[in-house]
């Protein structure tokens, strides 16, 4: 018998986002002041009424396990609040508390998915879709959407890669990394095209309350026809600023949310019960820490477009929500700055750590080679010090 991994590892690959915070984390230790734009996550503290609720339920000795599906509390809230942002009625056994997000989503396609079954994904896109889809045991089937639509799905297009291999579609709005966020009429528009489908909707809505373009919080779940073959994911991370605390959420129908919460009961056997209790609170509680911390970020999404405007040789779009802003850069593809020829993103955002100390994400980890990831989830004045190290980096090429 000889030692060998799964086959699966070879679908894997470290997480360029996590590389690259890695790599700059590393040089900040070694002294060196990098600016960092890279993180995908807000760099304000959590709500200091959660974190108390947090402190709260380890004085009271809150802290064994809960069941698989979480405590019945949060469940009742998350209820509510899709209730209060959207019109939804999901019971509190359609709920199922995750250990983050993205946990929400590899469960939810380990319950779906039999072997070879096609789930569709828009590009750009967050990474982990591609590789949790093979975790599952799925096939994952791209649909690339561009900057001249606004990195929009074209509904032709998606009716043209629906077979009847197609057991989900996953659709992130507001979109990381590109801050697109989907209007109500388009969003009614895609919706006629997926009612007509036997397919499930797997709705990522982790940016749902960080919008800045007048729209409300959307959901495809309040859709005509969706409600029923909708998974709708989303979580505290990045609206409350509670990444670490690790807490997201499934509400789907009764059939899905009990594979989800047996799925997790095998998994990880429940979800934190200090981070549920700090959850309860972020959802009940008091928010005017969470409206003004989207206050600033609407600043910063103003203030980073403006600078980025004044820089020859990038194209954006708007962002209408998350904190990304995603410029073309293609057009320095092939340039040299001393030793260093720029063949791809990757190229450029690695001279740019190295050489200028700004951490930036690739587009290629996101499946747009010609883009590259600013975060505004970073300080006015790291902005402005970010933007500043990038335009200069740019007019060293030749």
């Amino acid at each position: 018998m000889s030692l060998t991994l799964s086959s699966k590892m070879e679908y894997l690959a470290d997480s360029l986002p996590l590389l690259i915070s890695a790599r700059a984390k590393q040089m900040i230790a070694e002294g060196i002041d990098v600016t960092n734009l890279s993180v995908g996550e807000p760099d304000f503290p959590s709500p200091a009424n959660v974190k108390e609720a947090g402190i709260d339920a380890i004085r009271n000795n809150f802290t064994k396990y809960t069941p698989a599906a979480g405590i019945p509390d949060l469940r009742k809230a998350v209820s509510g609040t899709l209730k209060k942002d959207h019109n939804l009625e999901y019971s509190p056994d359609q709920i199922v508390i995750t250990n983050g997000a993205k946990q929400a989503i590899a469960s939810t396609l380990i319950a779906l998915l039999n072997p070879g079954d096609e789930v569709i994904y828009p590009y750009p896109c967050y990474a982990s879709y591609v590789d949790l889809c093979n975790i599952a045991g799925g096939k994952p089937v791209g649909l690339e959407t561009t900057q001249d639509t606004g990195f929009r799905i074209n509904p032709e297009q998606l009716s043209n890669l629906i077979n009847n291999r197609t057991k989900a579609i996953i659709i992130n709005s507001p979109n990381n990394p590109t801050g697109a966020a989907y209007s109500l009429e388009e969003m009614k528009e895609l919706s006629e095209l997926l009612a007509k489908h036997d397919i499930w909707l797997i709705s990522d809505e982790i940016y749902g309350k960080l919008r800045y373009d007048g729209e409300p919080a959307l959901s495809f779940a309040s859709l005509p026809g969706l409600y029923e073959k909708t998974a709708l994911i989303n979580g505290v991370s990045k609206a409350f600023s509670m990444t670490g605390w690790r807490i997201g959420f499934l509400a789907a129908p009764v059939v899905l949310a009990k594979a989800v919460a047996s799925v997790q009961s095998q998994v990880t056997g429940s979800p934190g019960s200090i981070s549920q209790k700090a959850a309860l609170e972020a959802y009940t509680g008091d928010l005017s820490e969470t409206e003004r911390m989207k206050d600033a970020f609407s600043q910063r999404k103003e203030l980073i477009t403006k600078l980025l405007r004044d820089i020859p040789g990038i194209s954006f779009i708007e962002p209408e929500g998350a904190f990304y802003v995603f410029p073309e850069v293609s057009g320095y593809f092939g340039r040299v700055a001393g030793d260093n020829t720029i063949r791809n993103s990757m190229d450029l955002c690695q001279y740019l750590l190295e050489d200028y100390h700004l951490a930036l994400v690739p587009g290629s980890a996101f499946g747009a080679d010609k883009h590259i990831r600013f975060s505004f989830a970073a300080s006015e004045e790291n902005i402005r010090i970010g933007v500043s190290k990038f335009t200069a980096g740019l007019a060293n090429f030749q």
